[in-house]
């Protein structure tokens, strides 16, 4: 979503703590907002060793307790959202949830990232 946003003053990268792979409920609401992460993969914070960051971004309570100190980091940002992955009941039930959840997110980085430096960001969702 960051790099959807913003992507001409933030380079992202995006990694887990345990990476799986990309839900394909939220690949079906990202769509619907014109974003394709369809070929996106969910990559492992080990893959983003030696390089530095000027922020290190954790979206859910879980990661901000597991991600590791990344050497040369810059600032820390936290905020925490639901784990749409672990809702339960029918479809329709469950892609609201995740649409609720995309668009928490996208106010969130909306009202977040707006310098107007070029900054590079890890984001980690795990």
């Amino acid at each position: 979503m960051l790099r959807a946003l913003r992507g001409d003053k933030y380079e992202v990268y995006s990694g887990g703590v345990e990476p799986s792979y990309v839900n394909p409920h939220a690949i079906q609401v990202m769509t619907e907002l014109g974003i394709d992460i369809s070929k996106h993969r969910s990559k492992s914070i080990e893959e983003f060793k030696g390089i530095s960051f000027d922020y290190v971004v954790t979206v859910c309570d879980h990661a901000k307790e597991s991600c590791p100190f990344f050497p040369g980091e810059g600032k820390r940002i936290h905020k925490n959202f639901q784990d749409p992955s672990r809702l339960v009941g029918a479809e329709s039930e469950i892609l609201t949830g995740f649409r609720e959840v995309r668009d928490q997110i996208k106010d969130w980085i909306e009202s977040t990232f707006n310098d107007d430096a070029q900054k590079q960001v890890f984001m980690d969702a795990s």
